[in-house]
């Protein structure tokens, strides 16, 4: 994150400011810094010009979203910075693509399954327009003070000249959003005459008598369609001439908004092809299509797990390292199975949710076992299945064994876990240690202490759970007890021990 801007350059015209180590002139008023950090909206700073003949004064400029865009984006990419931040995993994919998009000026169409980060990416734009921006003061359709647009703006220069007010507008109200849904009109998204100003006494030819749609009041910004293909067709058509000609044209009205909007839409591919459709020419007319994805490998699962998963305060609660692999493991596992239905796909809300629980399973066992902390243990990850099979889908043909299917998905997680980080060279040496009497008890009601009693009957267990713990098992008794029946837990699924289980609790014991 870049320090704080400098204070405004007086040779360079109100309003205007240099950006820390930049070289050349300074950034026009409101530029977005190269950081893309986003102030929250508030008032716009005290210096910046308030009626057009100062604006004029400034040195201001007009340009357009799409060169606006592009110069903020060549900004990050030359200072090395993310251009969209808070997205994981697509540094080598769908970033490059979208890079060369904003480049070239192009709207664009995110197609992937649920859960892939694409509406994050649409608002992660918004950082990239200038933080400030002119418009007309009073206008509803953010009208540029040198072009205006709108009759309202148009009629408001023609009076008032160079001492029209000007407001400005923050890059977060520069942004709109709809999700597509059946409902959706025309009027919703372009305009249509407003009755109440028509009772008010103006004819219906009078172009005041408008009421704007959601396209045309974020005018100079970028509108994001979610769900493209669930727009009715008819709909649909509304929005070729936003993405060929650039205008609107509202019904009844001999009107033509020329209007400067970058359009972004998202689909999934199973709705792009059988729930709906987008309409040939409306898709032709999108500059780029990126194809999203999930997460390709364990490692940046849990990247976006430990980012987004919220956990709130009270008891501590510690996930050890291989745990979190097991729970980014299962969606990995979970988006190859031949049980589940893989059209819609399996959502990184599902590594998250799943994460949360385990958090919440760790921390319940501690309020009743009164321990000061709380790690997370493979007998914990039962509690799974209820923040999973509502993310799943199986296959028609599994209807009724959903629970069945995730716990094979847990166990097939936790085998792969182990066998990447059990510190075993030798299981014979741990199993040798179970004699024909010896049983060790585990569950996610057990204290941490019943655990460690274990080591006594089986002395071969404390080397490897002290090494998979690391320093943590000097420090604390729950971090061991979790390593003790995670190798325990690899043991049996390797077949060196038997496991009985009866809900969350179980028993190991000697295969022979």
């Amino acid at each position: 994150m870049s320090a704080e801007p400098l204070p405004p350059d007086p040779s360079a015209g109100p309003g205007a400011r240099r950006e820390p180590g930049a070289r050349g002139p300074a950034a026009p008023p409101g530029a977005a810094a190269p950081s893309g950090r986003a102030t929250p909206p508030g008032h716009p700073p005290s210096g910046l010009p308030r009626t057009l003949g100062a604006l004029r004064a400034s040195g201001w400029q007009s340009t357009s979203v799409a060169d606006e865009l592009r110069r903020n984006v060549s900004a990050r990419i030359t200072a090395g910075q993310p251009v969209v931040e808070g997205v994981l995993g697509f540094d080598d994919t769908v970033v490059p693509q979208l890079e060369n998009a904003l480049l070239a000026g192009h709207d664009v169409i995110l197609l992937g399954e649920r859960g892939q980060a694409k509406t994050r990416i649409i608002r992660g734009l918004v950082s990239l327009l200038d933080e400030w921006l002119p418009v007309v003061a009073g206008s509803e359709i953010n009208d540029d003070p040198y072009h205006p647009t709108s009759r309202y703006a148009r009629l408001r220069l023609a009076e008032e000249g160079d001492d029209t007010p000007i407001d400005w507008v923050h890059r977060s109200d520069r942004y709109g959003e709809k999700l597509a849904t059946p409902d959706t009109s025309i009027a919703d998204l372009i305009g249509e005459v407003d009755p109440i100003k028509v009772a008010e006494g103006r004819y219906l030819s009078d172009e005041l008598t408008l009421h704007y749609g959601l396209v045309p009041r974020v005018n100079r910004g970028i509108f994001a369609v979610n769900e493209l293909p669930d727009l009715a067709e008819r709909i649909q058509v509304g929005l070729l001439n936003v993405l060929e000609e650039r205008d609107v044209q509202i019904r009844g009205h001999r009107v033509r908004l020329p209007l400067d909007v970058m359009l972004v839409a998202t689909a999934n591919p199973e709705d792009y092809t059988n729930r709906g459709r987008i309409i040939t020419p409306l898709k032709d007319r999108f500059g780029a299509q990126i194809r999203t994805h999930y997460p390709r490998d364990v490692a940046t699962e849990v990247a976006v797990m430990q980012s987004e998963a919220a956990v709130p305060g009270g008891v501590p609660v510690t996930v050890p390292g291989y745990l979190e692999e097991v729970v980014a493991e299962l969606s990995q596992l979970a988006r190859r199975s031949a049980h589940l239905n893989q059209r819609s796909g399996v959502s990184v809300r599902l590594s998250i949710a799943n994460y949360e629980t385990l958090v919440a399973n760790a921390r319940r066992r501690a309020l009743r076992t009164r321990e000061p902390d709380a790690v997370a243990r493979v007998s914990d990850l039962g509690s799974l299945v209820s923040s999973t099979q509502g993310k799943v889908e199986v296959e028609a043909l599994e209807e009724g064994r959903e629970g069945e299917v995730i716990a094979q998905l847990v166990a097939a997680a936790v085998l792969a876990v182990y066998r990447r980080r059990a510190p075993l060279s030798d299981p014979s040496a741990v199993v040798a240690d179970f004699g024909p009497d010896t049983v060790v008890h585990t569950g996610d009601d057990l204290p941490s202490a019943e655990y460690l009693a274990a080591l006594r009957e089986v002395p071969g267990l404390e080397a490897p759970a002290r090494a998979l713990a690391g320093p943590a098992a000097g420090e604390s008794p729950a971090a061991l007890a979790a390593a003790v029946e995670f190798i325990l837990e690899g043991l049996h699924l390797t077949k060196r021990l038997n496991k009985d289980a009866s809900g969350p609790r179980a028993l190991y014991r000697t295969r022979r």
